[in-house]
């Protein structure tokens, strides 16, 4: 994994990621992309072991719904956004712009 990847995927999965873990992830699936999708995935599933929502009469409540569908959200943008191993493919595609002069010559 080059700088570039890693970079993009510590901004994916949050900066205090073990990067030794994502490291052999990346190794075993070369891809952040995949890298990225199964952390977030991970952290997913963690929230959905325990309650979402506890109440204490009176003392406390604690609502993680929210935290819930950030993180399915997080995923679903992580699928849609470019990924650095998306750059070969962005390589290819052809832009076209019309040049303008900014001072018209007499």
């Amino acid at each position: 994994m080059d700088e570039f990847q890693r970079s993009w995927l510590l901004a994916q999965v949050g900066p205090d990621t073990d990067p030794a873990d994502l490291e052999r992830r990346f190794f075993r699936l070369r891809s952040v992309r995949a890298v990225a999708l199964e952390v977030l995935g991970e952290r997913r599933a963690k929230l959905l072991a325990d309650p979402l929502k506890v109440t204490v009469d009176g003392v406390v409540t604690m609502d993680l719904q929210e935290n819930l569908r950030g993180i399915e959200r997080h995923i679903e943008a992580v699928r849609q956004v470019p990924a650095p191993e998306d750059e070969d493919e962005a390589s290819e595609t052809l832009a076209v712009a019309r040049l303008v002069p900014t001072r018209r010559y007499r």
